[in-house]
């Protein structure tokens, strides 16, 4: 019997889509505004370059942008970088139109709520709090405060441990087949996979693990209701 659901944060309970992208054109335009020598296009292909070479969660994009085409570091044109990537983003940041049925749905229900995501404590919780979310959780585990990253098993270790349940009653709700799928098996857990199909592959390798009847697919959160 599932005690304990736990969630996956970017495009699980809120959408992502795109939005990154866009973000990034905006701050790459504010700079090039206020003196970054290079196209907008140039900026952008540059910025994202960076951004592969150093990883998403690496804090100082912008200023390896400027150095590397203006030569040196400038406050000015880092910072509106900075704060047009955030307002852009901010402004797009929008729930999925099922989380906050469901997430009143298992509260309602007595379920203990979790949130297990790889990611920046800080940043991580700021989504939380701007999307309205966070009093629905028990707890929430990202990779940066406890130093295992999805889909090493600790990491799901330790959220259940913190809401005092077990493998055999906890579900993991994700949409991504390496990190949540394949992590919630490592641990022992069920799992739902959601806003994605697995694929043959995928599928061959669940049943080598003796896991495939413990993953489900979902088209969205609501069918959980149908399920829990």
């Amino acid at each position: 019997m599932i005690r304990a659901v736990f969630f996956d944060m970017d495009d699980t309970i809120y959408d992502t889509s795109g939005f990154a992208a866009i973000a990034r054109r905006a701050a790459v335009k504010s700079m090039v505004h206020n003196g970054l020598k290079c196209t907008e296009d140039e900026g952008y292909e540059h910025l994202i370059r960076i951004i592969k070479d150093k990883g998403s969660n690496y804090g100082q994009h912008f200023n390896i942008l400027v150095e590397e085409v203006n030569g040196e570091e400038d406050p000015l044109i880092i910072v509106n970088g900075i704060i047009t990537y955030h307002n852009t983003k901010f402004a797009m940041l929008k729930l999925e139109p099922e989380s906050f049925s469901i997430l009143l749905y298992l509260k309602s229900q007595g379920y203990k709520v979790g949130l297990i995501t790889n990611g920046k404590e800080f940043k991580q919780w700021e989504k939380l709090i701007r999307l309205g979310v966070y009093p629905f959780f028990d707890d929430v585990v990202t990779s940066e405060s406890v130093g295992y990253e999805k889909p090493d098993p600790e990491i799901f270790n330790i959220a259940m441990k913190r809401l005092g349940v077990t493998a055999g009653t906890s579900l993991m709700v994700g949409n991504n087949f390496d990190a949540d799928i394949m992590g919630a098996c490592n641990a022992g857990m069920q799992s739902m996979l959601i806003n994605s199909k697995l694929t043959p592959e995928q599928e061959e390798v669940l049943e080598k693990m003796n896991c495939r009847e413990d993953v489900r697919e979902i088209n969205s959160l609501i069918d959980m209701m149908k399920i829990l």
